[in-house]
């Protein structure tokens, strides 16, 4: 196994070669069959450019630009494209799809080092899959993989027949598992690159840039290599999204299309082998002008240590601060006690349809701008009622009271002494205080409201007075029990098939990474069967065991919030 992949590295080491990237002071080795290839540090013969080991010139960068200007896709890509029928994303995945079925692609090198197989729940087997039940990733899984396959009979498959058919290529024809793998690959490895716009918008007129590629401005997750596909907690895993894009200027002031970047997805051969680190060795940067690096229009490698660096060392970017939820569906691993963990709370909206006086309701969330759901950073626990540190978050403190303050215009409602504890964003608990509300909570927003605006249609009341309003009138022990509510089904849910934390401990603890097919340990006596396991599994087990642990922190914190509130009547 290992003969094979060193024998496609020395192949893609020649590639790069040709393409003229320079490996000043690093070297690309095999980590074994779950790390795949990473970079590491070798001795830097160039001493004009200390701690850049690793230049790729941006022609080789595999984006939307590339794909729409590609003599066999482009065309046809750009039909569509204008159309509105894909948008970037589709647009790199459907090249890689072709790119790889392509017997004499230019990119052959590349493709045949890159992994086969992924660590994402996308390539779970049933078996593996069951153990996320009860998870938000196993729902956005079991979405993303029908939407995937919808999209590959509706859109890819015969497409992609055709482009083969016009390179001559007359058996080909492309599998499912080959969209899958083109997906997985884009999602796993592409970065933002801030490309100067001359390059991305060479020698087109002013006004006309949009007839040459159509670059939307998205939100997605931070490095950003949003999740593909579905919604996970409906931030969620967008597949298909227009590439995140973002104009800049050196200068607020300055005017120059030529001092602007353009932000644009894209895959970086050579760069993307780097692995994940929370403490990055490394960082990327772009060199537009060649002062940096002495190649124009280059993407390098940084190393966080200017100094001599040490041999061997592999050198490591980060995907950025990044809960396990986002991490095994995107990337496919997991960090043990991950520090970034975060939980997503929501209130289903189904169930909104039975609340009592639901369209009153209804009106009152949409007025006040409230959210649906909420994300549970584990950071916030820092700053809780039994947190173990001493310091005070003081803005978070002055916001909140001075927030409540202003609610109680009556002074009926004292501002409540927990406040500067109170670990759930306000946006989420103004959704619960509105739902949770009775019918003469109701009725007396109504009448506050009224009172402050009048009866007639002088004017609508702001979304800070109808919060205030809903506040005055039914205060947090509402809002706070259906948190605990919530709490409490989520971890039912978690735990349904699977059992607690504790026992999701003891796997963890005991288990036998399975680092070859499993074919090959069934029947070994050296290890307890039960406690072998693949890498796919025992990555579950630790993703929801790190759910089934936020669970239990947040409820704790909300059910003493609730004591509290109850004890001063709020």
């Amino acid at each position: 196994m290992e003969d094979q992949e060193e024998a496609k590295l020395e192949r893609f080491l020649q590639w790069l070669q040709v393409n003229r990237v320079e490996l000043r002071g690093c070297k690309i080795k095999y980590c074994g069959p779950n790390k795949g290839f990473g970079i590491f540090s070798s001795k830097n013969n160039n001493g004009d450019s200390p701690g850049i080991p690793l230049v790729v010139p941006l022609d080789l960068a595999i984006t939307p630009m590339r794909v729409l200007q590609d003599p066999l896709l482009g065309l046809k890509c750009r039909a569509m494209f204008e159309e509105g029928e894909v948008d970037d994303r589709f647009l790199m995945i459907l090249f890689l799809t072709v790119e790889r079925l392509r017997k004499n692609s230019s990119w052959k090198p590349y493709l045949d080092i890159l992994p086969t197989t992924f660590g994402n729940p996308l390539w779970f087997t049933d078996d593996e899959l069951l153990e996320l039940k009860g998870t938000t990733l196993y729902r956005a899984t079991e979405l993303q993989k029908r939407r995937l396959r919808s999209l590959y009979d509706d859109k890819v498959k015969d497409f992609v027949k055709e482009l083969l058919l016009l390179d001559g290529e007359s058996e080909g024809e492309a599998q499912f598992e080959d969209f899958l793998w083109a997906n997985s690959i884009f999602w796993t490895r592409a970065l933002n690159i801030p490309f100067p716009h001359s390059y991305v918008f060479p020698e087109v007129q002013e006004g006309q840039e949009n007839c040459f590629l159509c670059l939307n401005k998205d939100s997605g997750p931070p490095t950003n290599q949003s999740c593909g596909g579905v919604s996970i907690h409906d931030k969620s895993v967008q597949s298909c999204h227009s590439c995140e894009v973002e104009r800049k200027t050196d200068e607020a002031s300055s005017t120059s299309v030529q001092e602007q970047i353009i932000w644009v997805e894209g895959l970086v051969p050579g760069i993307d082998f780097c692995n994940h680190d929370l403490k990055a060795a490394a960082t990327w940067e772009v060199d537009g002008t060649g002062l940096t690096t002495g190649v124009p229009l280059s993407m390098y490698l940084l190393s966080a240590d200017q100094s001599t660096s040490q041999i061997e060392k592999e050198i490591c970017i980060s995907y950025g601060n990044k809960g396990n939820e986002e991490l095994l569906y995107l990337y496919g691993f997991v960090i043990n006690e991950n520090p970034d963990d975060y939980l997503m709370v929501h209130y289903p909206v189904e169930a909104f349809q039975s609340v009592p006086f639901a369209d009153n309701k209804a009106q009152l969330l949409e007025t006040q701008k409230a959210e649906m759901r909420c994300l549970l950073p584990r950071s916030l626990l820092d700053h809780g009622f039994f947190s173990s540190h001493s310091q005070k978050d003081e803005d978070n403190n002055k916001r909140r009271s001075g927030l409540v303050c202003n609610y109680s215009w009556s002074g009926l409602r004292k501002m409540p002494s927990y406040l500067d504890k109170l670990v759930f964003p306000e946006e989420f608990l103004i959704t619960l205080r509105t739902i949770a509300m009775r019918e003469d909570e109701l009725l007396q927003v109504s009448s506050l409201l009224e009172e402050l605006v009048g009866s007639g249609e002088e004017r609508q009341p702001s979304n800070t007075e109808v919060q205030a309003a809903v506040w005055e009138s039914c205060g947090d022990s509402g809002a706070l029990q259906l948190l605990i509510d919530l709490l409490n089904m989520k971890m039912l849910e978690l735990e349904e098939g699977s059992g607690t934390e504790e026992s999701d401990s003891e796997l963890v603890e005991k288990a036998h990474i399975m680092e070859m097919p499993e074919k090959y340990i069934r029947g070994t006596d050296s290890v307890d069967q039960e406690r072998i396991m693949s890498r796919n599994k025992w990555a579950s087990i630790v993703y929801r065991r790190g759910q089934k642990q936020l669970t239990r922190l947040f409820l704790k914190e909300a059910e003493h919030a609730l004591q509290l509130c109850l004890s001063e009547q709020n």
